[in-house]
């Protein structure tokens, strides 16, 4: 496992932060959800914006550095995560996590820039999911995403039951992960088990520091041998996931669109050990 540091020398742009996620004791869930899609459709300049994903994230920078923040991944993590999309090229993303459809917008339009075909958001909160289709909609990418309610586990099984998730029997290109933060382990376990984790797959877990997510850094950080330990010490009720699966993880810090320091995990499937 390495740590690095985001680009333009590890400094955040004050000009461009988000205003504090805080407001009467909430962080998401008061209305500011539906506040967004209003002020995206009675936007001035809707017209410009329709089929423009690089705008219509600016716009939702523009609403949550003005009106209330939002808890999106925003831009700083967010050109991380399409560097590495750029360069691994996925045909196919799964993200556990949607919230209003920021991540979805610029991964998804990154994917299709890279030659990639399908992305699939889960979310767990129906109205949530229901901005999010609203917005992918609006930047023009209603073929190539798709939102999914549920939790990750359930998200994941449904795919999975439709036969969306593995293109032609390969293992998926990337994966994700910006939901329940207890759920990361569980849920790559529970893909790992089902064949969708690979050689060549991508996982990429945010909000490695705030809030910090112990349990999946050290599954993705061990060795084959070590998972095989921790899982036959586990309970038997747990997921096992499969622990041959090689992979190389690299800790890489950035900034939460507020300006707190912030990280991903950036994690590659490198090979089965038999």
């Amino acid at each position: 496992m390495t740590a690095t540091t985001s680009p333009a020398n590890g400094l955040f742009d004050p000009s461009k932060a988000y205003k504090e996620w805080e407001v009467n004791g909430k962080y998401f869930g008061d209305g500011r959800e539906v506040a967004l899609l209003e002020y995206m459709y009675n936007h001035p300049s809707l017209p410009e914006l329709r089929g423009n994903p690089t705008k219509i994230l600016a716009a939702i920078d523009t609403f949550a550095q003005t009106v209330t923040g939002l808890i999106n991944i925003g831009e700083s993590k967010g050109h991380l995560v399409t560097s590495v999309i750029a360069q691994h090229k996925p045909t196919t993303i799964l993200e556990l996590g949607g919230y209003i459809g920021y991540s979805a917008i610029m991964f998804s339009s990154a994917m299709k820039a890279a030659g990639g075909k399908h992305y699939y958001s889960v979310e767990k909160n129906p109205l949530f999911a229901a901005v999010a289709t609203a917005l992918v909609d609006l930047a023009g990418l209603r073929d190539t995403v798709r939102v999914i309610v549920g939790t990750g586990a359930e998200g994941i099984q449904r795919l999975v039951d439709e036969q969306l998730l593995q293109d032609g029997g390969s293992p998926l290109g990337m994966m994700f992960f910006d939901h329940h933060k207890p759920s990361y382990t569980a849920d790559l376990k529970l893909c790992e088990r089902l064949g969708l984790v690979g050689a060549g797959t991508v996982l990429v877990a945010d909000n490695m520091i705030l809030p910090g997510n112990p349990p999946y850094a050290e599954w993705v950080r061990a060795t084959v041998a070590e998972k095989k330990a921790k899982t036959e010490a586990a309970p038997a009720t747990d997921d096992p996931g499969n622990p041959n699966l090689q992979y190389k993880s690299r800790f890489v810090k950035s900034f939460e669109p507020s300006g707190m320091e912030d990280a991903l995990e950036i994690t590659e499937c490198v090979g089965i050990e038999a």
